[in-house]
């Protein structure tokens, strides 16, 4: 399995095919041209740990060939950043793995991973500078439904706890950026379309890790088995989306993020094609910060998982306001 040292060299390559931008191989290299054929990017497909092209393009046998050779995962992406194709590269036989998870009943590790981002949503809140006393308030009762969590003995207080602790994280946190409430997928307003993008793109890293030790990414703990939902990385994702929503509100201050980067269509938000690359950068840069960290946090809790360990003993991911 891929050790942290030998993760650290590897990166995440994105093909904005939407730019015109093509994909091919030459001599173990993973080579990007641009409209013109000029090589844009050239890289040893040894150092790749994740392909991802956005937009239409063409994807030869030769790329999946090397994607299987060099064990990295190829996502695609459609002109909105909604996944549409996956070749992976699971690690496949894990049989104990997922014996273990088919067995697993509990609701301790949920608890652990809602409580772990309600932590990251509580150091946030408390990042802010003027502290209102509704804000105070808030904090307050963000620290006291996270030890409310610790008595929870069913599935739907969990499931409630986490929604009203969201519910009051979200209506401080983007108080300042007209705020209308979190509606995933629906494209409501430009600060949900980009919370949608960046929580995709976390979405897929995590995945990737996943894939790493063989889990069956649809047996979650947390989220309950679906049909075609990856259960297991909707849950592992959880104690990570305050990374996104830390850099949403730094790019809104830095100008970065801005109403007039997205058309309306049908009372729906879309980033403008020509923003795609802007937006990914920002995004993408706001994972990677912390790549190093989530990944010790999945190899932790794969260790931990076939273990049997002790919730106290999985890991906490913390975000620094």
């Amino acid at each position: 399995m891929l050790s942290l040292p030998d993760f650290k060299q590897k990166n995440i390559v994105i093909c904005f095919a939407s730019e015109g931008q093509k994909v091919s191989f030459k001599n173990d290299n993973l080579i990007i041209k641009d409209g013109e054929e000029k090589v844009i990017l050239q890289t040893t497909c040894h150092r790749i740990f994740s392909l991802w092209i956005i937009g239409h393009t063409t994807v030869t046998t030769g790329i999946l060939e090397r994607s299987k050779k060099f064990a990295f995962s190829i996502f695609m992406l459609s002109y909105s950043h909604r996944p549409y194709g996956l070749w992976s590269n699971a690690t496949e036989g894990n049989f104990l793995l997922r014996r273990k998870q088919y067995e697993y009943q509990e609701l301790g590790i949920a608890k652990q991973l809602v409580s772990n981002k309600m932590l990251n949503q509580t150091e946030l809140m408390k990042g802010i500078r003027q502290k209102t006393p509704e804000l105070k308030n808030a904090i307050g009762n963000m620290e006291a439904y996270q030890q409310l969590l610790s008595q929870s003995n069913e599935l739907k207080e969990i499931l409630g706890a986490e929604g009203i602790a969201s519910r009051l994280f979200f209506s401080h946190w983007y108080a300042g950026m007209n705020w209308k409430g979190r509606r995933p997928r629906t494209k409501i307003d430009f600060i949900n379309t980009t919370l949608d993008i960046g929580y995709t793109y976390l979405f897929n890293i995590v995945e990737c890790m996943l894939n790493l030790y063989g889990f069956d990414l649809y047996q979650g703990v947390y989220h309950r088995c679906f049909y075609q939902r990856k259960s297991l990385v909707c849950d592992l994702v959880e104690p990570f989306r305050c990374i996104i929503d830390k850099q949403v509100t730094r790019a809104y201050g830095l100008k970065q993020l801005q109403p007039e980067d997205f058309i309306v269509r049908h009372e729906q938000w879309f980033l403008k094609p020509d923003k795609n690359k802007d937006y990914t950068k920002w995004l993408v840069q706001s994972i990677l910060e912390q790549k190093e960290a989530i990944f010790s946090y999945m190899q932790d809790y794969y260790r931990c998982f076939m273990r049997g360990k002790k919730i106290e003993d999985y890991p906490v991911f913390r975000i620094k306001p």
